[in-house]
């Protein structure tokens, strides 16, 4: 995708006085469905994303493109993220498959993915909490490979392949199981449960 899609990131920091301005915007799950994002429970969370038929299908995946990148700009008036973010298009109510990660560094380009999916994964793992946008409440330790390497469609119909790795291989991983209408919960160890990530 070209530079069309970079997005202005804005930070603000909530203010003490949101919560009494806003009482609607009581809790982080609150703030993340009054920006538009799709909330857990929802069935479009446990479906399989459509694919994109490329490059005939170019302007109906760039319009899906320019929402997500829309909607990650209001999610980033509600919160700063120090380790990056991502959103796939399931978590704003279109079951297609596409996805945006943006990497910890805000001045990096972010990664625009077209019917991604996982073909290779490293024998070496870590294990770091991870939140998601569809339930923001909460956090939970999460055991990911350290390395991916994810197929992807370009614009133009052709594929690429990438090798993403540490932050960025999670951050990727997390966003590409949306697509396939996976949480990160299924990924956790059995007897591991989410913590609050807000405790008040």
């Amino acid at each position: 995708m070209g530079t069309r899609y970079r997005l202005e990131w804005r930070f603000r920091a909530r203010s003490d006085n949101d919560e009494q301005l806003r009482p609607e915007l009581r809790t982080a799950s609150d703030r993340m469905k009054a920006a538009g994002i799709v909330q857990h429970g929802d069935p479009i969370l446990s479906r399989t994303a459509r694919p994109f038929h490329l490059p005939s299908e170019n302007e109906s995946a760039n319009e899906v493109v320019d929402r997500l990148f829309a909607a990650m700009q209001r999610v980033r008036e509600h919160h700063v993220f120090g380790k990056g973010m991502g959103l796939a298009a399931p978590q704003i109510g279109i079951n297609r498959a596409a996805a945006i990660v943006q990497p910890p560094d805000p001045d990096a380009e972010p990664l625009v993915l077209l019917n991604p999916r996982v073909i290779g994964t490293s024998a070496e793992t870590d294990e770091q909490y991870e939140g998601c946008l569809s339930f923001f409440d909460v956090r939970g330790l999460v055991p990911r490979p350290l390395q991916l390497e994810v197929e992807h469609t370009r614009s133009d119909g052709q594929r690429s392949i990438i090798v993403l790795e540490a932050g960025l291989a999670r951050l990727a991983g997390h966003e590409i199981d949306h697509l396939y209408g996976r949480l990160y919960t299924e990924r956790m160890r059995n007897g591991v449960e989410p913590i609050l990530s807000f405790p008040r």
